[in-house]
């Protein structure tokens, strides 16, 4: 009797480890996982373009190091994201030096493994990144918010002072924030996935970065005196005290966290703390991240019982919530007539 469950996804991945042997070595090891299916183009960055748009990669692990370039394998990466832009990435790292991760990062990495890492782990990288995860050690994250601590923050403002990026725009990179993939997103705002990926294309070249992680990074780091982050505070700073807002922070609310790790940068009700205001950064990327997996499987639980026309209809809810008076709102969740529980 057949159980109804569709198959898992096969993940097609293409492996370039700048030798023909060592790429074959880690080919192998990644086709123990039933899940994987892996190509081992030689290691020439036209073949690797070449495969990579005509076997449809999933996942891309690709040595830094290539064409006996030191960073010739990033420069495949970017020849390959301007073809398949939903491609995504891993690098293999040749190098620990600052320059080489922030570098993979820009390239438009999600995933960086260090070659001491173990084969068996490899697999796992894969699979993460492919579900829209990164794959980093804190070391390698701490380096990428050192840099964008340091570098001065770009002013989303044209030359008459307007803001460059429109309601929907802002919408997108808010939610992209909170950790949702693009299907999610577009789920939220009632958009097509390929219309939230050219929004974020737009987004990318506004603000001047590569990629969506430099974008999140964005998001949390410290900015300009005046500038506020992407996703929106000014409501939980206006009236708070920083007593109300340390607490609210303690309490996991990560807008909370956001405006706490701004009053610390900026010694607002407190003394200036770069230190604090970077703890509190790091603290809510973790609180994000563990929300986005506990949300996603209460979600499912929730739309198993639901009939795919309330899915539709909440998610319309959901999308139009924040945008009507709150007692609006409100009253719309009220008179909407009580869900059909699926048998």
């Amino acid at each position: 009797m057949k159980s109804g469950r569709t198959a898992p996804e096969v993940i097609r991945v293409l492996v370039s480890d700048g030798t023909r042997i060592h790429t074959q070595l880690l080919a192998d090891a990644l086709r123990r996982d039933p899940l994987l299916e892996a190509f081992s183009p030689a290691p020439h960055s036209p073949d690797i373009v070449e495969t990579a748009v005509a076997r449809h990669i999933d996942v891309a692990v690709i040595s830094s190091r290539l064409d006996e370039e030191p960073l010739g394998g990033l420069d495949a990466i970017r020849k390959i994201r301007g073809l398949c832009p939903k491609m995504r990435f891993v690098v293999l790292l040749d190098s620990t030096r600052r320059e080489a991760i922030l570098a993979s990062f820009r390239a438009g990495a999600t995933g960086l493994f260090s070659r001491d890492a173990s084969l068996e782990s490899l697999s796992e990288c894969v699979r993460k990144v492919h579900g829209g995860e990164i794959w980093a050690s804190s070391e390698q994250i701490t380096v990428a918010l050192e840099a964008l601590a340091s570098t001065p923050a770009v002013r989303a403002v044209d030359a008459n002072g307007l803001n460059l990026l429109s309601e929907r725009e802002l919408e997108v990179v808010s939610s992209l924030a909170e950790g949702l993939s693009n299907r999610e997103i577009a789920a939220r705002l009632g958009l097509s996935q390929h219309t939230i990926k050219n929004y974020l294309f737009r987004v990318f070249d506004k603000l001047g970065v590569s990629s969506r992680i430099e974008l999140l990074f964005l998001t949390l780091s410290h900015t300009a005196s005046g500038q506020q982050p992407v996703q929106d505070v000014r409501g939980l700073e206006k009236g708070m005290s920083f007593a109300s807002c340390q607490r609210a922070a303690e309490h996991g609310m990560p807008r909370a966290q956001i405006a706490l790790a701004k009053m610390y940068s900026e010694g607002r009700g407190v003394q200036k703390d770069p230190m604090s205001a970077y703890v509190w950064y790091l603290i809510c990327e973790k609180n994000i991240l563990e929300m986005k997996d506990s949300i996603g499987s209460e979600k499912r639980k929730m739309a198993e019982l639901l009939t795919t026309e309330e899915i539709l209809q909440a998610q319309k809810l959901a999308s139009d919530y924040g945008k009507k008076p709150a007692q609006t709102t409100a009253l719309n969740f009220a008179q909407r007539p009580p869900a059909t529980v699926k048998a």
